[in-house]
């Protein structure tokens, strides 16, 4: 039965009130010129606007009646899009309409997914991606809004002294070049599927833009659970950074320290366990999608 208008319109609204948690102030921040190292990154690293966020759509298998008054709302414009279908009164996103390029698309994301779900998660890389990233302290991403809270020398002598295992091809592409041969493995776009692990802090924080590619059809419950995820892993990945965060209410998580090392891999195994069963559906949601076409 297709959800009547008055039940998909209050999810609508549930969901744009919670989207606007995080899109509110990261409006005004960007109208005011004040960027946050943490909150805005998801917004920036990944290309979706706040509306992309905001916007509610059911998923696939979910239909909903749709009414002359609604489809003359222009806040329901983005349903005329080429993945939706109306017959008789009812909407709903037809996976007969997706293109075969899309359709190839779902199927590397889902393989992606599938493969990095099977492999056993690492949790002894203890974060240092982002020392890597700064060494040598030619390039440094966030230079203008945060100081580093240890010196140039401490921050290279720990990236040189501990061995180094980052998966993620999107991570390790932004270390220093000097700092590219200390790590155990040398990931690439094309060996994703060999390389990544349900462990590692930047693939789970992915889900949320594998989710927002996998739109309409993995619906928006979903797309919101994998952006406050990605949310809390972001606040962990730059806690255990060399950057000093106090200004930004943000105690360290201080990785130069065994304590430290301890105290993330703590929060990295929560995290994992939080993205678990959100890969789980994102596989199911792509997968059932696929199997409609």
């Amino acid at each position: 039965m297709p959800l009547a208008d008055a039940e998909w319109r209050a999810l609508a609204s549930a969901h744009l009130d919670r989207a606007k948690v995080h899109t509110g102030p990261a409006r005004e921040r960007r109208d005011r010129g004040l960027p946050h190292p943490i909150a805005d990154f998801l917004f920036e690293y990944y290309p979706y606007p706040f509306a992309f966020l905001e916007q509610w759509h059911p998923g696939h298998g979910a239909a909903i009646d749709w009414t002359a008054e609604a489809a003359q709302d222009p806040s329901w414009r983005h349903f005329s899009g080429r993945c939706y279908r109306e017959d008789k009164g009812v909407l709903f996103a037809d996976p007969a309409l997706m293109p075969e390029k899309e359709k190839q698309r779902l199927e590397w994301i889902c393989s992606l997914l599938e493969a990095t779900r099977d492999r056993a998660p690492n949790f002894a890389c203890h974060g240092l991606h982002e020392w890597a990233m700064v060494y040598g302290g030619r390039s440094v991403r966030h230079e203008k809004i945060l100081p580093f809270r240890l010196p140039q020398q401490e921050i290279d002598a720990l990236v040189s002294s501990r061995p180094i295992c980052c998966s993620h091809h999107d991570a390790f592409r932004f270390f220093a070049n000097e700092a590219r041969g200390f790590n155990r493995i040398q990931p690439s776009l094309a060996t994703r599927h060999d390389h990544e692990q349900p462990g590692c802090l930047h693939a789970n924080m992915d889900l949320y833009k594998w989710a927002a590619k996998a739109m309409p059809w993995c619906g928006s419950a979903l797309l919101i659970e994998c952006f406050e995820l990605a949310v809390r892993i972001r606040d962990l990945d730059m806690r255990a950074s060399p950057y000093d965060l106090t200004a930004w209410g943000r105690d360290a998580v201080c990785l130069e320290t065994p304590e430290g090392r301890k105290a993330y891999e703590t929060e990295q195994r929560a995290l994992a366990a939080e993205a678990r069963p959100l890969r789980e559906q994102l596989i199911g949601c792509i997968r059932q999608t696929l199997s409609a076409c």
